[in-house]
């Protein structure tokens, strides 16, 4: 999604490196690509603080969307906590390594990212409207 807008720069993929199994391994934590849009969406609707009205509809704007994203995920998958869509408790390196060398990880993890960056596209679509 990055490489589509403006903030096509590895800052913003750092930003998010501690989103992986939740925040830093937590499985209680929200999702990391739900977190992940959450960041995105804030960027990509930033305006300069100095512009006071336009910055508080942009705010609100990114609200509303994030809020979307948060429903629709929710109803797709039944949570947006790592450890109910996953299971596994992303601090343990052994679980990891399990989780990863099994497979899963493919179906749902980046089922889950897609789910994400299909999202916002289609949020990116809407406003152009």
């Amino acid at each position: 999604m990055w490489e589509s807008s403006e903030l096509g720069s590895e800052d913003l993929l750092w930003s998010a490196t501690n989103f992986m199994g939740g925040i830093a391994g937590q499985r209680d934590a929200v999702c990391g690509a739900v977190s992940g849009a959450a960041v995105y969406l804030g960027l990509r609707h930033r305006v300069p603080l100095v512009d006071k009205e336009r910055a508080d509809k942009a705010r609100w704007l990114s609200r509303a969307q994030m809020s979307d994203v948060v429903l629709s995920f929710s109803r797709q998958y039944g949570s947006i906590t790592c450890g109910a869509l996953v299971g596994i408790d992303f601090s343990d390196p052994v679980a990891v390594q399990r989780y990863r060398d099994s497979g899963q990880w493919l179906t749902k993890c980046t089922g889950y990212v897609q789910f994400i960056i299909e999202k916002l596209y289609e949020l990116e679509a809407k406003q152009g409207t």
